[in-house]
């Protein structure tokens, strides 16, 4: 059995890298992400596993199986966090995957794939505006091109924080893995919603992770007195979002049932006075779901009802579109195996759609895919406040170590660990 003392400890001494008395700052590529993969090396290290660092930053950790010419089984997430971020996270999916090493030590228990821990680099988008770089760059999904550019804040080019990291930007495609490297990949983190435990179910088992669209749409009326002008003379910006945005609500509740969702998440105001009718708005509009063919009907009813709103009301309306990501679905049989386990341990799960990206959406190019939710206290995440139970994290592990085993295939298991087991 996973030790839950052990674990704590682990997760203890890591939450204390990066920590503010506003919560966790271990943002990509920075100088305490940096001492908490150097961290997670040392721990590997002292379970046994070999360990490399390639060319985008990623951690891989391999415990070799019987078998080395067989594709490896991944586990892992993710150790950077937002600004004034939590202790839970991606992290606990990374030493979810170490804890299940160090347990497989200590039962002797020999697989005949190789099993590899990743750590991924830059998951969160928090400083560069762009999330999931590891990942992204493992599955060959990203070039330096597409991400040459990207600053932080302070206005750091990714360019020279990769020199600062000791990396070499101009090699980060060599980060990409070979096809058939690996024979299946599969995450656990926490929910970072309120579904699981308003249900008091510890296990999520994803059947797809949701992909955005999303719009920028700038709506230009004409600004106007706003004690002088008819309310029957007016070409209000703001009126016009208004219905943009609660329309567009009406719409994703129509499509519940798909687990889709939309949210209207900035509206800027010009000219921005209490006493001028709004002549122009600019809204963000993110449009989500794990079924492409909902996500796209509301899409539609939305260039649809801009439409409507340039003829109703005399508006100027543009519409840009920022990004059109394809969800991902989850491998059915890793999710037959993740429920199968469940239920021979008589453990409570439900089926649910992740509205948040992880790195395992970029896995899913690479080889089948799987992951685990746990729940998350009062559905808070990156926030200081983001907890989750030590119990369910450990109900987690013992889900995801046995799916692990299912598709690592176990070789031997000496009588020590025979012993151990019982």
């Amino acid at each position: 059995m996973v030790e839950e003392r052990r674990f704590k400890q682990t997760m203890n001494e890591i939450g204390r890298i990066g920590g503010t008395d506003r919560g966790m700052k271990r943002l990509a590529y920075s100088r305490e992400e940096r001492q908490a993969t150097d961290y997670f090396i040392t721990q590997c290290k002292a379970a046994g596993l070999s360990v490399r660092i390639d060319a985008a930053g990623n951690v891989i950790a391999r415990r070799p199986g019987t078998c080395p010419e067989l594709p490896a089984v991944g586990i892992g997430s993710h150790l950077d966090t937002v600004y004034e971020g939590g202790k839970y996270d991606g992290t606990i999916g990374v030493l979810a995957a170490l804890e299940i090493v160090r347990d497989l030590n200590d039962r002797h228990i020999r697989t005949k794939h190789s099993i590899d821990l990743f750590a991924f680099a830059c998951e969160e988008s928090a400083r560069f505006g762009f999330s999931q770089i590891g990942s992204k760059a493992m599955a060959g999904l990203i070039k330096q091109k597409d991400i040459a550019s990207l600053t932080d804040k302070e206005g750091q080019n990714i360019q020279s924080v990769f020199a600062d990291r000791g990396l070499e930007f101009s090699r980060l495609e060599e980060a990409r893995l070979p096809k058939h490297a690996l024979a299946a990949f599969m995450e656990m983190h926490i929910e970072q919603g309120p579904i699981l435990e308003a249900k008091n179910t510890p296990i999520g088992v994803v059947r797809g992770i949701a992909a955005p669209t999303r719009f920028n749409i700038c709506v230009k009326g004409h600004a106007a007195h706003s004690g002088s002008t008819p309310m029957n003379q007016r070409q209000d910006a703001l009126i016009g979002a208004a219905e943009i945005t609660i329309e567009l609500e009406k719409e994703a509740r129509r499509e519940m049932e798909h687990g889709t969702v939309a949210t209207v998440g900035d509206i800027e105001i010009v000219p921005g006075a209490m006493n001028v009718v709004p002549g122009e708005t600019h809204l963000k509009v993110d449009i989500r779901g794990i079924s492409r063919a909902s996500k796209d009907r509301v899409v539609e009813f939305l260039y649809t009802f801009l439409d409507h709103l340039r003829a109703t009301r005399h508006l100027e309306i543009g519409c840009t579109l920022l990004s059109d990501e394809i969800p991902v679905r989850m491998n059915a049989d890793i999710i037959a195996s993740i429920e199968k386990v469940c239920r021979w341990k008589k453990i409570k799960f439900i089926r649910m759609p992740s509205g948040a990206g992880h790195d395992t959406m970029n896995m899913a190019a690479l080889c089948p895919v799987g992951m685990i939710f746990v729940p998350s206290i009062g559905g808070i995440s990156h926030h200081p406040d983001e907890h989750t139970d030590l119990h369910d994290i450990m109900t987690g592990i013992e889900v995801l170590e046995a799916a692990v085993l299912e598709r690592a295939v176990v070789e031997s298991e000496t009588k020590a660990g025979a012993q151990n087991t019982q």
